[in-house]
């Protein structure tokens, strides 16, 4: 089957065709296998893409949108005297990778395969959705970025053989996950991202401190290039954006390079060591955030087949040393890391009728995390029109001390030995007792509602806990907490839904084979269970017939279904 892969990303877009029984290649556009993401508008409406649209952004700049990925959550952009809906933008884009796949197949490709961000949740895939079916695409599927990286990464055959962990730092966000390798496919062990990360928030930091040197000699005519008000300063602004850079990636190479700068302003010298000192804190926090994400899924850097990097700005020789440091095992990368997450694309194994997405029937954005102050930002570190929508805060636990936490979401994200979806069933409620688990105003230091605490029972008493709304909102669960018991076995409990609507995907993830159910009473309770024993993990999925909360007790050295069962009567269920 002729499969079209595009790695749709915040600056750049890289497509790669499988077709005629040969392997994966990537597509070349305008003669560059990495191609511009930005659109501009013409006098008639028209978008053009890529090289194209960069060309035309020197006649008129107020026409032109780099990053439209950027800027998903405004629904329009003002291009021009143009308002353009976002999904047009975005269909532009993937459209222009789509006609230059069907020129070489010489009809369309039979399936497309898009990337998003792990973090993007049912609204910004619903967006991306809606854009390849405006581009012409006949059967899209969606997969979330660091599976494909994994999948990329475990395809070379090098150091495969247990689970990855994905370093992924793009354009305009950065991601990490830890992605279990089995024969069958992969599985999402745990992931995380920062929202207020990418490289165009590095080319930001750079300008500032380009701003400290040269502002001084004319204030009025640097604030112009900030926020330009005449197409001639577009101009000199966009120039000055690019030769910055252009520094940044020349400083990757090189100890120390010039950035040309418009009069009144004479040019100016940077270095590494300056570039990295301004970049170190956020480039450390997202390292910190990778070795936490490998805590929570159980394991340790020394356990993982590898620690590889992807994205542009891993070629940056502070990052690699700064995991290095933080995790105690050297990550790897290849020649062209930008590529690796289209390539990946090809590999991930998918069922017939579902894609690697998580769909709902009633879809909610996802939070947004507040970016933290950065010691660059005098100047605002995203573009001035780029403003999200405003979010319910999450809580944020209080720091204690971690245990090795394995994220269960493998019975809710089937990535493994099925790679199916689970599509969850919208319920009406039933009638409720005492304890209210349709709110979560209510929370306590580890994130427990009184609904997650009614199941818990003493468990949180016993062990570490701390809140997993990251994780309950890929299965659109209120609430969601995770407890480590050491050794790779964790227990979840997700507010929002119940085991009837899960009940399949358990029975999936387990095989079908020697799957256990059972009734349970405790605390006041009464409820079901379904328990298995997988080529993974062993799982048991538990919850109370008259509420909506669930529990989800995942060991990865389970062997015996009834090991399972007793330990869950013994340290989980409700006394």
């Amino acid at each position: 089957m002729d499969v079209l892969s595009i790695d749709f990303g915040t600056s750049s877009t890289v497509g790669v065709l499988s077709a005629f029984g040969r392997g994966p290649r990537a597509i070349e556009v305008d003669g560059s296998v990495t191609m511009p993401s930005a659109v501009y508008v013409n006098d008639d409406g028209l978008l053009v893409v890529g090289q194209d649209a960069e060309r035309r952004a020197r006649l008129d700049p107020s026409r032109f949108e780099p990053n439209p990925k950027r800027r998903i959550d405004e629904g329009r952009l003002r291009l021009g005297d143009h308002e353009i809906p976002i999904t047009d933008a975005f269909a532009a884009v993937l459209r222009r990778m789509g006609e230059e796949a069907e020129r070489q197949l010489g009809r369309p490709p039979a399936q497309t395969r898009i990337s998003h961000p792990a973090g993007w949740g049912a609204v910004r895939q619903d967006v991306l959705r809606a854009a390849a079916a405006k581009a012409r695409f006949a059967d899209v599927r969606l997969i979330p970025e660091p599976v494909a990286a994994a999948a990329h990464y475990a395809s070379l055959g090098s150091r495969t053989g247990g689970p990855i962990g994905v370093y992924d730092l793009g354009a305009g966000t950065f991601d990490c996950a830890v992605v279990g390798v089995t024969r069958q496919g992969f599985t999402v062990l745990a992931e995380d991202g920062l929202p207020d990360l990418g490289s165009l928030d590095i080319d930001q930091a750079l300008l500032v401190h380009i701003g400290r040197s040269v502002s001084h000699t004319d204030p009025a005519q640097w604030q112009r290039l900030l926020r330009p008000q005449t197409t001639a300063d577009r101009r000199t602004r966009r120039a000055l954006l690019q030769d910055v850079r252009d520094a940044k990636e020349s400083l990757s190479r090189h100890a120390q390079t010039h950035v040309p700068m418009a009069e009144p302003f004479g040019d100016v010298l940077v270095s590494r060591d300056e570039l990295e000192a301004l970049v170190r804190p956020s480039l450390l926090r997202s390292a910190e955030l990778l070795a936490a994400t490998i805590r929570r899924a159980g394991l340790t850097p020394a356990q993982l087949a590898g620690v590889y990097l992807v994205g542009g700005p891993s070629r940056m020789p502070l990052l690699v040393s700064l995991l290095g440091r933080q995790l105690g095992v050297a990550p790897t990368t290849q020649d062209q890391p930008e590529t690796a997450v289209a390539f990946g694309l090809h590999h991930v194994p998918l069922g017939t009728t579902t894609d690697l997405t998580v769909p709902a029937f009633a879809p909610v954005r996802p939070p947004v995390v507040p970016p933290r102050p950065q010691p660059w930002q005098q100047q605002a570190a995203r573009p001035p029109h780029y403003a999200p929508p405003p979010q319910q805060q999450q809580p944020q636990p209080v720091p204690r001390k971690r245990t090795k936490l394995l994220v269960g979401i493998a019975v809710l994200v089937v990535v493994a030995i099925t790679v199916t979806v689970v599509l969850f069933a919208t319920k009406s409620e039933s009638a409720q007792s005492t304890v209210d688990c349709t709110t979560t105003a209510q929370r306590d230091r580890a994130g427990f509602t009184p609904c997650l605490r009614s199941l818990a029972g003493t468990v949180p008493d016993r062990t570490t806990c701390q809140a997993a709304d990251s994780v309950g909102k890929l299965v659109h669960a209120q609430a969601a907490v995770t407890c480590g018991f050491g050794k790779g076995s964790v227990v979840s409990y997700y507010q929002g839904v119940t085991v009837a609507e899960v009940e399949a995907s358990a029975k999936l993830q387990v095989g079908g084979r020697n799957v256990v159910e059972g009734s349970w009473d405790g605390g006041g309770l009464h409820g079901r269970y379904i328990a298995g024993v997988g080529s993974f993990s062993g799982i048991v999925l538990f919850g109370p017939d008259d509420r909506r909360v669930a529990g989800l007790y995942t060991s990865l050295d389970a062997r015996r279904t009834a090991d399972l069962v007793a330990f869950f009567t013994r340290e989980i269920k409700p006394a």
